[in-house]
């Protein structure tokens, strides 16, 4: 179900259980504690529930993941700036999940629908494999947990396999050269200090890095999508009008 104006997906609390991977009781606890917002209530007294429920959940698992205590994670949402998008929640996810090590698990196929939140069809388990968030072993699956739940949201996604494997590389390729370029910055920073100051250091900067990796490339996306959306026809190194900037003649 989505609503006209925004289509924005509206789920039931069963709908939203099943979406997140946990039970209908979890999400009533959750909503008690104020972990999650209240529903927005339909026809019948039925509560609704959107993307951003959605987000929170996963925000709330990936905090668990780090073995945070439900205290801790009250507060944590608690410090959070009120209204919140899903976009915002995914990127404080992102961050989270940042500070774990990489984490591979052996699933069954069971386990691992309920991971993802829904059955997967085998046609979307190859399409995991071919990202790299899973790999067969035998008749289980060695799963990286960290990128799972990111991977299911991209089968959604209405773009070709192709295309979605090439962002995956353009990705890949400038984070890497980007984290070399800062993991020599910040070595030369810190070289002639003692070896102990430069590991809590990095513990301390690595979160950081990630969220303002995470900001930059936002906004830089922004500004091109605006770019691209605004139809202006200009392409790298062309103004409009077919004039080639700083040559005051026509492009040839």
């Amino acid at each position: 179900m989505t609503t006209p104006d925004t289509e924005e997906p509206t789920l039931t609390i069963d709908e939203l259980a099943a979406r997140a991977g946990v039970t209908v009781r979890t999400v009533r606890f959750y909503g008690t504690k104020g972990l999650l917002p209240p529903p927005a209530i339909g026809p019948r007294r039925v509560g609704h529930y959107g993307r951003e429920h959605l987000a929170r959940l996963a925000l709330i698992e990936e905090l668990q993941h780090q073995g945070m205590t439900l205290a801790a994670i009250e507060r944590y949402l608690g410090q959070l700036p009120p209204g919140l998008t899903a976009h915002d929640l995914a990127l404080h996810r992102a961050v989270v999940a940042s500070w774990a090590p990489d984490t591979v698990e052996t699933l069954g196929r069971e386990e691992l629908d309920r991971r993802a939140g829904r059955p997967l069809s085998d046609e979307e388990v190859d399409r995991l494999a071919a990202m790299d968030v899973l790999a067969r072993d035998g008749d289980a699956y060695r799963v990286d947990a960290g990128l799972l739940r990111l991977g299911v949201e991209l089968l959604d996604v209405p773009l070709s396999h192709e295309t979605v494997l090439a962002a995956r590389t353009a990705l890949l390729d400038h984070s890497r050269a980007a984290a070399r370029d800062l993991s020599r910055l910040l070595r030369d920073a810190v070289a002639e200090r003692d070896a102990r100051d430069v590991k809590s250091l990095s513990a301390h900067m690595h979160p950081l890095v990630v969220q303002a990796l995470l900001t930059t490339f936002q906004r830089s996306l922004r500004e091109e999508l605006r770019a691209w959306l605004d139809g202006d026809g200009e392409e790298d190194g062309e103004r409009p009008g077919g004039a080639d900037e700083g040559s005051g003649r026509p492009d040839r």
